[in-house]
């Protein structure tokens, strides 16, 4: 019987790899996010299921959670964002308010409808965390301040499931290069978000992150990865990227 595995957020990006390599790896692989037609594609593509979600909904996560039905292998809770590089004394509340409610209101919502299929299935859910969830930087403070939630989030539904046959992952990724989280970030400003990556040979990729997500999930039972912190190898912190710039 077929491992099933759900992951949020899988328009693109991180999501949309996650799921080719779920599905790479043998999983039936649920795929949800807003944008549908990019959905249809993927799993048109991959052999995967699309179902329209919103992690800010209710009523879509609950319709998600009868898809899934009685018993889930693995959670990938990956919808998330950045809003906004503003100093906190100038940062929009919106931005805030946006970020808490898909990066950690989302993931809590997502993992309450699922948890007990989660439990049935001898599961795993895997957090989608950040180096920001754990070192803080200016211009930062929404999504850092988020992604320091999400990290408590995955600690805490640990030590509350201790005695559960569910395993917790949180992945924290640095410097990952991918087509619209930067662009997200600076409001479609290409310059803004070209320098972030501006000197970087090498930044991480979407499909780095889901080679994590595949190992955390492929181990065997009893070994749950808590927490795994992945950087390009010029970033050595996140304050700390070499970059080799033109002259």
């Amino acid at each position: 019987m077929a491992r099933t595995a759900v992951v949020t957020g899988a328009s693109s990006g991180i999501g949309a790899a996650t799921v080719r390599r779920l599905r790479a790896e043998g999983f039936d692989v649920i795929a949800g996010a807003r944008r549908r037609e990019r959905l249809d594609a993927l799993a048109e593509e991959t052999g995967g299921r699309a179902v329209t979600l919103d992690v800010t909904d209710d009523a879509s996560v609950a319709a998600l959670a009868q898809v899934v039905g009685d018993s889930l292998s693995v959670l990938v809770n990956n919808a998330g964002g950045a809003f906004g590089a503003e100093p906190v004394s100038a940062a929009s509340v919106a931005d805030w308010d946006a970020m808490f409610a898909v990066n950690v209101l989302g993931a809590l919502r997502v993992t309450q409808a699922l948890l007990p299929a989660l439990v049935a299935g001898r599961g795993h859910v895997v957090l989608m965390g950040s180096t920001a969830g754990r070192v803080v930087y200016e211009g930062g403070g929404g999504y850092a301040a988020a992604k320091h939630a999400v990290a408590a989030m995955a600690g805490t539904l640990r030590l509350e499931l201790s005695g559960q046959p569910v395993r917790v992952t949180e992945i924290a990724p640095g410097m990952v290069r991918t087509d619209e989280f930067a662009m997200v970030r600076f409001r479609g400003d290409a310059d803004a978000a070209a320098k972030v990556y501006e000197g970087v040979a090498e930044p991480l990729t979407a499909d780095d992150i889901a080679d994590c997500v595949a190992w955390c999930v492929t181990r065997p039972p009893h070994v749950d990865v808590d927490l795994l912190v992945v950087r390009p190898l010029a970033q050595a912190a996140q304050h700390k990227v070499h970059r080799v710039l033109p002259e």
